[in-house]
Order: structure tokens, then sequence, then C-alpha cells
């Protein structure tokens, strides 16, 4: 079984072609879940299964790291579409077709790309919340449809937090009653009126990852709708590096935030090669 290892900002994948391996869909999670795990096998925060697609370039299926899949990862995009442009399944631009809808990509160099992220399709602004005796205020936003779930939670003194702290109240926002499906949980603090620190739990993870796209784009779009911040293209300093975020005003998106949202950021191609783990191979 061939693969490509890549990772955005740090937030790290697994890049199967699935048009040419035919990985049933029924194995994809366990496959995810042993692939995924990172002193056992390659590691990573994800596998993405390249298909084909009726009305794009390809089809993105992603795994997080526990066997769940998500509706659609920011990150995940830029490097999917990456494999599309070198490996000539598509263009440029690159349309990708997602569980969360229609994304697009632009190639802007050799490990650049520019994302156009799915629609805010739901908003519910400040709420107060407590977990492990800890007042909160989050917004929750939706992306897609079906919506991927983010909470946007401010930080004061967000570096100079006990990181175990915020692990264990990022891991019980994550699965709290008040979000059925769950959600990721974006802590973040501004720094100015265009940069924001972003440190981001991912469901499906259940960890802290060195980037999510999806999370910096949700923070952003929350910051500037609540006059947090003052620009519309805001830096957001993630632990695996820096991501660029632009909100386009547009009256006519049939969304719940009247912007088109885009994420710019990095791609990097680690490794390829050929799966040989024989408890792998035993179950594909």
């Amino acid at each position: 079984m061939y693969f490509w290892k890549m990772n955005g900002a740090g937030n790290d994948f697994i890049v199967i072609n699935n048009i040419k391996e035919k990985i049933p869909e029924s194995l994809m999670p366990k496959l995810a879940r042993k692939l995924c795990h990172r002193h056992l096998s390659i590691g990573a925060d994800g596998v993405m299964f390249v298909e084909q697609a009726a009305d794009a370039d390809i089809t993105m299926r992603i795994f997080n790291a526990d066997g769940s899949e998500a509706e659609m990862c920011g990150n995940g995009l830029r490097c999917i579409s990456r494999y599309a442009w070198e490996e000539k399944l598509a263009g440029n631009p690159i349309l990708v077709q997602t569980k969360a809808g229609l994304a697009q990509a632009e190639r802007l160099s050799k490990r650049e790309y520019k994302t156009k992220l799915q629609n805010i399709t739901l908003v519910k602004d400040k709420a107060s919340i407590m977990v492990n005796g800890r007042d909160y205020t989050y917004t929750y936003v939706e992306m897609g449809n079906p919506g991927l779930p983010h909470i946007v939670v401010p930080v004061n003194n967000l570096n100079k937090q006990e990181r175990q702290t915020l692990f264990l109240d990022g891991s019980s926002l994550c699965h709290h009653s008040n979000f059925p499906k769950g959600t990721n949980v974006n802590f973040c603090e501004v720094l100015d009126e265009g940069s924001v620190e972003l440190l981001t739990y991912e469901r499906g993870v259940e960890n802290f990852t060195y980037a999510c796209g999806t999370g910096s784009g949700a923070t952003a779009f929350v910051l500037r709708r609540q006059n947090a911040v003052n620009s519309n293209t805001i830096k957001l300093k993630v632990p695996g590096g820096l991501l660029t975020a632009e909100l386009v005003k547009n009256h006519e998106a049939a969304n719940a935030g009247g912007f088109d949202l885009y994420l710019t950021g990095d791609t990097n191609i680690v490794c390829k090669g050929n799966v040989v783990d024989d408890a792998t191979d035993d179950e594909v």
C-alpha cells in the first residue's frame, strides 16, 4: 500500500490514493487507527483517502487518528490539493469534494497553497460554560453542510497557561453535552489588530495539534465578527507555524457570516513509501 506523509503547519497526514488502492470503506476507520499510532506505525493526525469525484477533481475522505471520519480539514485540504497537483489529478485551481461540501484550492508556489473554506453555516454568539471548575466564554460556529463544529474560546495570557489544564479542559469542552456531535476547541488570544495566538484541541485526534486549518478560519471569522480584531487579513500563530486567514465580504454568500473565507499556508512532503507493517497488511 503506497502512501505519502505530508503536513501543513505541522498538522500531519498520511495520504493514500484510493483510486488505485481500492481499500473498502468498511476498513478505513481501523486502518486509520493503526497507521496514525505514532509508536506502532507511521504516525499522523489523520489519514486522507483520495477518491474519484463526479463534480470535482478529487474527493477527499479524512479519518482522524481515533478512526472517526471528519467532515473536512483545512490543513488537510491544502495537502491533498498539492497531492492532486503533483500527481496530475488536477490543474490549478483544484476542486475538492468533501463531506462538508465543495472546496477549492489555488497553488501559489511549490509549497504554498490558498484554500477557500466552506461557508459559515451556523453561529451561536457568546455563551458561558463551566468545566472542571473553570468558567469560559465561547462562540459556536459550524462550517459547511453537514456542519463542522468549532468553538472559539478567548484565553488571557494563553502561552502562560498550564498546558495540562488546557488539555483537560479542551477534552471536557470537546465532549460536553452542549455539543451533541462533539466540537473542536480553539483557545485563542488576540495579540494585536491583525494577529492571534491559537491552540486547538481537535475532535477525533483527542489532543492538541500543531495546527487546525478550519479552526484557524473559524477563529478569524469569530474574532472579526466581534471586532476583537480590526483587519480582514489575520495572521494566526499556531504551534506549527503561521497561517493567514482572509475574510472577503460577500453579501450574496449563502452563509451565516456574509464572508468568503480563505486560508493560506505551507505544505510539506515528508516522505513517500510503502506500508509493510505485518499487522496492518493483514487488515487490507
